[in-house]
Parts: C-alpha cells; structure tokens; sequence
C-alpha cells in the first residue's frame, strides 16, 4: 500500500531484477521512482559493472531517473571491518544495509525526495527485520527523510520479478554481491547447479553473447600463431566461428581429444571434416597428433565458472587442470558468459588456473 501523500520515492536498487517488479507497480501506483545505484559491497568489480550496466538499462528503457553512486568497496570493508566472519543475517548483513540505506537517505535530501525505500526487501534471503532497522537509523540520522518499510515479496511481485527476468533477459546474478557471504555458501557442487540454472534462464541470450564473446576473441588472437581452442558444448560459448576463422588466417589451430587414461592430447584442426564425435558426445578432432606444447602461444580454456583471481570451476573430471599442469608456461585464457563470472571459486590443490577471463 502507498502511504498517504506519496508521488515520488528514491529506491534504492541492488540490481535490476529485484528492482524490475517494484518498479512497474510504484508506476501503476502513481509514484514516480528515482532509481539509486549504491551498493560498495559488490565485490569482484566485474560483478558490480554488470550488475549496474544491467540496472541502467532498465531504468533508461522506462525513461525513468537513474543515479550511479560511488564505488568505494575499501570503505565498505572499513565498515564491516570485524564481521566478515558472521553469518548470513547476522550483524555484518545489518551492518552493510545501514551503509547503504544511510547514503541513500542522504541522497534523497539532497534531492528533495521525501521518501526512500530499497529493493533488498524484495529478497526472500534478507531479515525484513534488519532492512527495516538500517532504514530508520538512515532515518532519523539524516533527517527530513521518511524510510518507506515495504514488503516487496507480497502481492504477486515474486512471481512478477521472474517474468520480467526473463522478458527482458537479465543478467540473474548467483549471490548477493558480498565476497563474505559468497566464501561461506558456495561449494563445487552448488556453484556447478547454480551454472546450470543461469544457463537455463539465459537460455535465449546465450547465442547473441557467444556473438559478442567471438569477436572480443579475434581481436585478442589477431597476432597469436599458434592456439589451443576447444569445439563447444551446447552449453558453451560458441566459439566455432573463430576456430574457423583461425584455420582461415593461417593459424596452427589445436583442439583436445580425450584419450582412454584419462588424459588429453592435442591434434590439429583444418575444417570440420576433420571432426568426429569422441567422449562425451564433444566433437573432437581426427588431425595430426600436436606435442610441442612449448609452441602454443595462447589456450583458450573453458569452464562452469571463474573469478577474478582466474581460479577456474570444471565440470568434475579433471580432463583440463591434469593437462593445464603439463603446460604451465602457456598464456591461459578462460572463456565463459559474462554471469559465470563470479567471486570466488572454490578451489582445491590440484586445480588449475587460467591468466585472464573472457566474457
């Protein structure tokens, strides 16, 4: 329910899903929104780009007010400074909203807007509790504000927000954006489904992003001579397209094939004929046995997930970190869509790394 008197309110918004269904029925209600982008707690920097690039585009395709504030996550850290060890809804998620509500509050009288509220009451993972706390310590703190405590879960909007995700195909993050909170919850295990779940809501903007993933790869291989690649999965960046323009130019092209001990060789690729379907339903290459690995320039490596740290998720079998090991002095180029980049993947000794990510 619109309190009385209300036409105008600042929300402040996590992403643009949660934001999505909240936005479209403050509109039906007659109040206008000022979208307000301030969360410092989003960690890698990556994440933070797409979430606010995604959260920008909603507002703009509503015409609607959108304010980006600052990126500062090494205050937010001082700010939560001896709490990184706390649960979820414990004092540092208390904390890391009133941070936030507070320069929202602040932001709203600086622009004449009575009323403030936030998206993170739309999340089924958040105290409602502590949301509203941070909220009127914002509050009374700064002044002349009013915190507007919403329930944004009730009325049909849950549901509502899942249609719009897919409607426009947003970027569906796989956490809440704290490094904290995504060291404590994530295994190999969970992070490998929540992939497969992001795909599949992804589903019908995978090919457009290979598209964009595919040239970014050409302009990074232009002066590379000698490269291993990988033929795609279904579920894969698509990234045949440059094979083949890699063949074309001249290039020693070298995908994997798996052999029966568990291990990969490398063999040539000239053109599709050259392929055959080997384990695991992938097709997989028939061309000269490739064994100076010294002479490849560039690897281009795929995976379930990676991080900014190049700490690379696989799909369990440990094809690609037995052979990445063998070829340490190879440049290692993760590819992945960009919702597979996440904050940290969880590792073990074994496990490989790549040097960067594309996405």
């Amino acid at each position: 329910m619109v309190p009385d008197g209300v036409s105008e309110v600042l929300l402040h918004a996590c992403c643009a899903p949660c934001s999505s269904a909240i936005v479209e029925w403050l509109m039906a209600s007659g109040v206008q929104p000022t979208i307000y982008y301030y969360n410092p707690n989003i960690w890698p920097r990556e994440e933070y780009n797409i979430r606010k690039e995604e959260s920008k585009r909603f507002a703009a395709s509503l015409g609607i007010r959108w304010i980006d504030d600052d990126y500062n996550h090494e205050a937010w850290r001082t700010g939560v400074c001896g709490l990184e060890n706390e649960p979820e809804r414990g004092r540092r998620c208390e904390q890391c909203f009133t941070l936030r509500l507070l320069a929202a509050a602040r932001k709203a009288r600086e622009l004449g807007i009575r009323y403030f509220a936030t998206t993170l009451a739309s999340s089924r993972w958040k105290s409602l509790e502590q949301i509203e706390r941070a909220g009127r310590a914002a509050e009374q703190q700064v002044g002349d504000v009013i915190f507007w405590a919403q329930n944004w879960r009730k009325g049909g909007l849950q549901e509502r927000r899942n249609q719009l995700l897919k409607e426009y195909g947003f970027y569906n993050q796989q956490y809440c954006g704290c490094e904290f909170s995504a060291r404590q919850a994530v295994t190999k295990p969970v992070l490998r489904q929540q992939m497969r779940d992001a795909k599949r809501q992804h589903q019908s903007l995978l090919a457009a992003m290979s598209e964009q993933i595919a040239e970014q790869l050409r302009q990074r291989l232009t002066d590379s001579r000698v490269v291993l690649a990988y033929w795609p999965l279904p579920d894969e960046v698509d990234i045949r397209p440059v094979v083949r323009w890699m063949a074309a130019q001249g290039k020693t092209v070298l995908l994997p094939k798996v052999t029966g001990d568990e291990t990969m060789e490398l063999r040539r690729y000239s053109s599709d004929s050259d392929l055959t379907e080997g384990a695991f339903h992938i097709q997989e290459p028939m061309g000269e046995n490739f064994k100076d690995a010294a002479a490849i320039d560039v690897a281009l490596i795929p995976g379930m997930a990676f991080d900014a740290a190049g700490r690379r998720l696989g799909r369990g079998r440990g094809y690609y970190d037995r052979f990445l090991s063998t070829i340490p002095q190879v440049h290692k180029i993760g590819v992945c869509f960009p919702f597979q980049r996440v904050a940290e993947v969880p590792t073990e000794d074994h496990d490989e790394r790549v040097d960067e990510v594309c996405s």
